[in-house]
């Protein structure tokens, strides 16, 4: 009687796709090339602390600009930007038409002239005029009210990011919004990524955490109630169905008895509800047809289950591979964050009239963005295809020498 051959893992092993490997180290060269460009032309700490119009960022010690009087100054104790003209902001070529200057606090409460400037000055330490004006010449220098900010100064709050001061007054903050909200709109895709990652950093944080907790949750359900998660999911989804395709219903005929329905555009919308709800309905139709069909598989489902619940309790670091993969990432995705804000502040100071100074973006930049905005997809489904592998290999070793 010839004797069951018992499986051996493959003894001669050689990599695979040796060809796309060595074409990621060499694109891996280039974003090591671009992260060495952008650390030294680059210059984040325009955007995270915000900087005046005379080439001083905020919160830190200066080097002087050529040609411009009013740079290189010490702003360490001068965290917040103050616009001269907060409430009459204009847009100029991408560019806030009203001077900015670095200043230790915000004015809390409305100032309505010179006298209001330089008490706020004297009381605070926080000077609201052009560096140049002495205190004591606020209300005395006939060029002061160039030099200083519009009156009256509107009460404005430390906003933390980017550290401006933001008015309160209901309309100078409608005005404010409106132009920053233009200037993004008018930057360039990357300045928009910068921007909606800065301002959206805690959400991200936020739901990256609780994405990681609930795979957490999902590892310890193959673990311990498979069964109960088999039909929890498959009652979840028909209950969705259902969900989508009667609301889509109800929304339809709402629409399509209301009277005011007239415009063409209204008519529009409610052709397109009936396609969704139509498509929707059919969707849910062929996948409730298949659970149907294939409803006396639940107990194969719930069998593959039981094995990897056997699998993770003999490889119990199974559960903690996603958290690996998670700080992983993090890492990469900070770096690759921190390198795209050197690459998006990367310009050389120019200075003109007034002696304030532009920073003007050095050419290749854009092109430097997307080869850097490729290295994410790719690096991060690397770091993804990582894990499913180490899962594999682990989960078949398991299996097949149990």
């Amino acid at each position: 009687v010839s004797e069951l051959r018992e499986w051996r893992p493959v003894v001669y092993r050689k990599c695979t796709d040796t060809l796309w490997l060595l074409i990621f180290f060499l694109f891996w060269a280039g974003l090591m090339f671009i992260t060495g460009y952008a650390v030294m032309a680059g210059a984040a700490e325009r955007l995270l602390l915000g900087y005046d119009s005379f080439g001083n960022i905020c919160g830190r010690k200066n080097t002087p600009v050529k040609e411009a009087p009013l740079s290189g100054q010490d702003m360490t104790h001068k965290k917040n930007v103050f616009f001269l003209n907060s409430c009459g902001l204009e847009m100029q070529s991408l560019k806030i038409s009203s001077l900015s200057l670095c200043v230790s606090s915000c004015p809390q409460e409305q100032l309505n002239s010179l006298e209001d400037l330089q008490s706020f000055a004297r009381n605070n330490g926080s000077c609201l005029c052009v560096y140049s004006l002495n205190i004591s010449s606020y209300t005395l220098n006939p060029k002061a009210a160039e030099l200083c900010p519009t009156l009256p100064v509107p009460a404005s709050k430390s906003f933390p990011l980017f550290n401006r001061c933001v008015p309160q007054n209901p309309e100078c903050y409608s005005k404010y919004a409106s132009v920053l909200i233009s200037m993004v709109n008018e930057m360039d895709i990357f300045h928009r990524i910068l921007s909606g990652i800065l301002a959206g950093r805690d959400t991200v944080i936020g739901l990256s955490v609780l994405a990681l907790a609930f795979s957490f949750i999902l590892m310890l359900a193959f673990r311990f109630i498979r069964t109960l998660l088999v039909h929890t999911l498959i009652a979840l989804v028909v209950f969705g169905l259902l969900f989508v395709s009667g609301v889509l219903w109800w929304l339809y005929y709402d629409y399509r008895n209301d009277p005011s329905t007239e415009l063409e555009t209204e008519k529009k919308n409610v052709k397109f509800l009936l396609g969704y709800a139509i498509f929707s309905t059919i969707v849910t139709v062929v996948l409730l047809s298949l659970i149907l069909v294939l409803r006396k598989r639940l107990q194969f489902t719930v069998q593959l289950f039981r094995i990897v619940g056997k699998i993770i309790g003999r490889i119990p670091f199974l559960i903690f591979q996603p958290l690996w993969t998670f700080l992983i990432l993090v890492v990469f995705w900070v770096f690759w964050v921190a390198v795209l804000l050197s690459l998006g502040t990367a310009g050389t100071a120019q200075t003109t009239s007034g002696g304030q100074v532009e920073y003007r973006a050095l050419s290749g930049i854009s092109y430097m963005a997307w080869y850097h905005f490729i290295g994410l997809i790719w690096t991060s489904e690397f770091i993804l295809a990582c894990q499913q592998m180490i899962i594999a290999g682990a989960v078949v070793t398991c299996y097949f020498n149990r």
